[in-house]
């Protein structure tokens, strides 16, 4: 009897170490399962900027899964094909169906819209929402090929990846690691981390994003990796912020700075807790400064000198050199800095600053991203170089951008300074400062690597001082430039450390150490500036891409907002935003009001060129894409050099055989309109066999139609397919719509005023395959509405059609190009990369439904020609390539003309310096030239 418990005993314990080992099994396969869901962020080639671009598209959409709300318009870089691939770049827009349906109301000009409560929104930096999809046997052996793919790269790298609130990574630190410099992206020094074991936590279930008219799926469950940091922990990690912010850092460096930072700040060493107030006001200062017109008829005895620090980046040189001309002085000095990564734009400014002794470039240069710490890095050095520069006597700070611009001329802005030479001039947000940190993310932490703002957690605001902030456009003079940068006081030395992690601290660290001290009294609650804020297009949870938070930006001005210039009541000296791809005419009428117009038959003057390549940048600088429409572009110009130009069909003075990859592409506008590319490019004379150089003038062909006969329905004004579309400004900055097969096309279309209406659209390829479908409800105060469907990639290269129908009935088409690629990694396409990206998505499926049924509905005949001569050419490389390309490109783009940047031997050939519309031809609105004797360029 005494044996009989003795079994049963054994028996429990046999069940339950097989429990046990059942429940071991099972962690792990939840854990080998899950693994593909997490963004590795490894340092091979292309991996980080796959995941970057996954973050981009998913991760930083904010607010909102409706139809029409989207994060930033993505950057498009050439990604791994495949069906996997395709599926995650599928994550839906909105609803998409046959059948016209009334979508979820929404304000169908928006983009990722903020809510109107835009303060309580949660800016949280988690990982990517997904969408589930539904698994096919190809896609089921896709998806275990990336789990095992990312359990390679999880062994390999070491990577922090955890995506559970509940989950606690150790830190090991090891000896002699020096913490980088806040905002410098530079690596000073790093500390060492490896894996150890760690308990399994419990499956964290990842957020969903819904389509309109459908239920909520549940996602499959995550499970949390298995990580710690060795050799000798230091803190866990257990903030749901900073474990986020490490599964999405690129760089190992960048994963172990976020490490160190958030170790730091838990264990009390990051942030002051106090801070002294020098300030002996109670609350701001309310100083009251006015504006006389006529304040310049009686110069100052001691005019101001001012430093104006131009911050630019981009290639808008010729913007640039306006905005120099029209605030240039003798008198005055210039100090320039242009961002790390626009290195054309550096180069005209260096060309700049050797015309003139009193302007001079920083030494150094950074890369500044939106809201970064290493904007205000980048400030408070150049304040230090201006005043170790003991040659410069300047009482006056300035900052500006390249998108201002002055709308009072500097003899009025040195009159008032001389007057107010005292005061620092920087505006205040004005609203209850409780809301203001919260919206500003002050009582959050952040930390900027890997040219990123990661929110790492939150932390305590200081005690024993009154924060403040609002623009980080102000005027600021020589003492409290001097106090900022010499002073070793706690106010300064602390606020230093305070906004080294601190999202946009330019907006922020001056007012409040302004407020805050000695001179708190000289504050103005004026930065002198008008910006065109447009809160319903511009706060679109913009930047999402580089920043883990909501942002905000100005729109730019256009010639109806030119009264706001004329004003009076405030003093007020420069406005923002300008850009001259967006519209020139404001710049032209601004320049009128402040200098004079410029004669009727001025060269240029209705003219805009902007570069957008250049040869010293090397064709790295230019994807795929790009680089086959600019040789197409060239090749355009000599068939035309060879037919139009020539006069004798047996000359061949004006044959020419293209030589190389192009030497400079600009855009080209012209009152305000797109005109096309100008290509600059190098040609064998077959004549001569000299060596000339071309420019070559292309102009998209129109390919928006209405209707015929019309339908009765008449609210579409205009309809265009293009990528990089600006919800803000409501244009597409693809201009012309380069597109290859790998690109994410977007369909806008313009409205005029009406009833609330549904339409259809319907996107075709060119074999009339049936792409995509889908309803679209018009409320009738919509302007644009933009809406990219999740196309399956690769796209089939030759001419699309988008038609848009209302009741079934055709209301218009438009027709845009998928281009085949003649290069792949900027070298000749080899055949099995262009069988690759030529052929089309798998089984001509671009969704998950098929559309097929509709052909006939839509009398859309599928012709079994087009679809073998589609496969024949997926084929092609080399010469039959080109020929392909040319004749899709051609059916789209024309050549207006060609001309010679040198000697030509054709007989007929221009000068480019000659013509009204070369990127060589007089330009006298942006040349510089020397200062003439009142000491101004303009």
């Amino acid at each position: 009897m005494v044996g009989v418990p003795c079994a049963r005993r054994l028996a429990r314990r046999s069940r339950s170490a097989l429990i046990a080992a059942l429940t071991v099994l099972l962690v792990q396969t939840l854990i080998v399962w899950n693994f593909s869901s997490l963004d590795s962020g490894e340092d091979r080639e292309g991996a980080g900027s796959n995941s970057r671009e996954k973050r981009d598209r998913i991760g930083g959409n904010g607010a909102g899964g409706e139809y029409f709300s989207r994060g930033a318009p993505p950057q498009h870089h050439q990604a791994p094909l495949g069906r996997a691939n395709a599926r995650r770049k599928q994550q839906p827009d909105g609803y998409y169906s046959h059948r016209p349906k009334e979508k979820v109301r929404v304000d169908s000009n928006n983009e990722n819209s903020v809510p109107k409560d835009f303060e309580n929104i949660d800016n949280s930096n988690f990982g990517a929402r997904s969408q589930p999809q539904k698994q096919t046997p190809n896609k089921h052996k896709e998806r275990l090929k990336e789990k095992a793919q990312a359990e390679h790269n999880w062994k390999e790298n070491s990577l922090i990846l955890g995506k559970n609130s509940n989950e606690v990574i150790q830190y090991g630190e090891a000896k002699g690691a020096i913490l980088p410099h806040p905002g410098n992206n530079h690596t000073q020094g790093h500390r060492s981390a490896g894996l150890l074991s760690n308990q399994a936590h419990p499956p964290l279930q990842p957020q969903q994003r819904l389509h309109p008219h459908q239920g909520r799926k549940p996602g499959p469950a995550t499970a949390s990796p298995e990580i710690r940091y060795e050799p000798h922990p230091k803190c866990e990690i257990t903030g749901k912020e900073a474990i986020s912010a490490l599964s999405r850092a690129k760089t190992k460096e960048c994963r172990q700075q976020i490490a160190e930072v958030y170790c730091r700040h838990k264990e009390g060493q990051l942030m002051p807790e106090k801070v002294a107030r020098y300030c002996p006001l109670e609350g701001k200062a309310n100083v009251n400064v006015q504006w006389e017109e006529d304040s310049v008829e009686s110069p100052p005895a001691l005019p101001v000198r001012i430093a104006f620090m131009l911050v630019v980046h981009g290639r808008a040189s010729r913007q640039l050199q306006r905005l120099f001309r029209a605030i240039y002085h003798t008198d005055h000095f210039y100090y320039i800095h242009v961002d790390q990564r626009s290195n054309y734009l550096y180069r005209q400014v260096v060309s700049l600053a050797s015309q003139y002794p009193n302007v001079r470039i920083t030494p150094w240069r950074m890369s500044t991203i939106w809201g970064g710490a290493s904007l205000l890095t980048m400030y408070l050095q150049s304040m230090k170089d201006l005043l170790a520069m003991s040659d410069w006597s300047w009482d006056f700070f300035i900052n500006l951008s390249a998108a201002d611009y002055p709308i009072r001329n500097n003899d009025q802005l040195v009159a008032f300074l001389s007057k107010y030479r005292s005061m620092n001039f920087i505006k205040s947000h004005g609203r209850d400062n409780a809301r203001f940190i919260r919206k500003q993310g002050l009582d959050r932490l952040f930390f900027e690597c890997d040219t990123h703002m990661w929110r790492l957690g939150d932390r305590k605001i200081p005690e024993g001082i009154s924060v403040d902030g609002g623009s980080d456009w102000f005027l600021l003079n020589r003492k409290f430039v001097e106090y900022v940068i010499n002073s070793q006081d706690n106010l300064v030395t602390n606020m230093k450390r305070f906004y080294a992690y601190t999202l946009l601290p330019a907006e922020s660290f001056f007012h409040t150490v302004l407020e805050n001290s000695p001179h708190c009294e000289s504050m103005v609650d004026n930065n002198l500036r008008i910006t065109n804020w447009n809160r319903k297009l511009g706060c679109k949870c913009q930047y999402k891409h580089i920043v883990d938070w909501c942002g905000c930006s100005p729109n730019d001005f256009k010639p109806a907002d030119f009264h706001r210039f004329q004003q009076t009541t405030r003093p007020t000296f420069f406005a923002r935003k300008f850009e001259a791809s967006v519209n020139q005419e404001i710049v032209n009428q601004l320049d009128a009001y402040l200098f004079g117009s410029l004669p009727a038959g001025t060269p240029g003057l209705k003219a805009y060129w902007e570069n957008i390549f250049e040869e010293p940048d090397g064709v790295h600088s230019l994807s795929d894409s790009q680089l086959t429409h600019y040789h197409a572009f060239a090749r355009l110009g000599l068939a035309r050099a060879a037919t139009s130009l020539q006069g004798d069909p047996n000359d061949s003075s004006c044959r020419y055989f293209p030589m190389g990859h192009p030497v400079s592409v600009h855009l080209y506008f012209l009152s305000d309109r797109f005109q096309g590319y100008l290509v600059r490019h190098h040609a064998t004379n077959l004549a001569t066999s000299k060596l000339e150089t071309l420019e070559t003038w292309v102009m998209p062909k129109k390919v928006f139609k209405i209707a015929n006969p019309p339908n009765s329905f008449s609210r579409l004004q205009f309809a265009e397919i293009g990528t990089e579309w600006d919800a803000k400004e409501r244009m597409f900055r693809n201009f012309g719509g380069l597109m290859g097969p790998t690109d994410e096309p977007v369909g806008m279309q313009k409205w005029g005023k009406g009833a609330n209406v549904t339409v259809t659209v319907v996107w075709i390829d060119p074999t009339n395959v049936i792409a995509a479908t889908y309803d679209i409800l018009i409320e009738a105060s919509a302007e644009f509405t933009h809406y990219r469907p999740p196309l399956n990639l690769p796209l089939r290269p030759g001419v699309w059609t988008l038609r848009v129908l209302h009741h079934w009935s055709p209301v218009a088409e438009t027709r845009f190009l998928i281009t085949p690629l003649a290069f792949h990694n900027r070298q000749p396409i080899r055949q099995e990369d262009a069988l690759r990206l030529h052929n089309g998505p798998a089984k001509n499926s671009y969704m998950e439904q098929s559309f097929h049924g509709l052909n006939p509905v839509l009398n859309i005949p599928v012709h079994l020609g087009q679809v073998e001569a589609a496969k024949r050419n997926a084929g092609l490389t080399g010469s039959e390539l080109e020929r392909w390309v040319d004749s899709l490109v051609g059916a789209l783009w024309s050549a207006v003309d060609v001309c010679a940047v040198g000697p030509s031997s054709c007989p007929v050939m221009q000068s480019c310096g000659h013509t009204m519309w070369s990127a060589l031809s007089p330009d006298p609105k942006s040349e510089l030239g020397p200062p003439r004797a009142d000491g101004r360029i303009r």
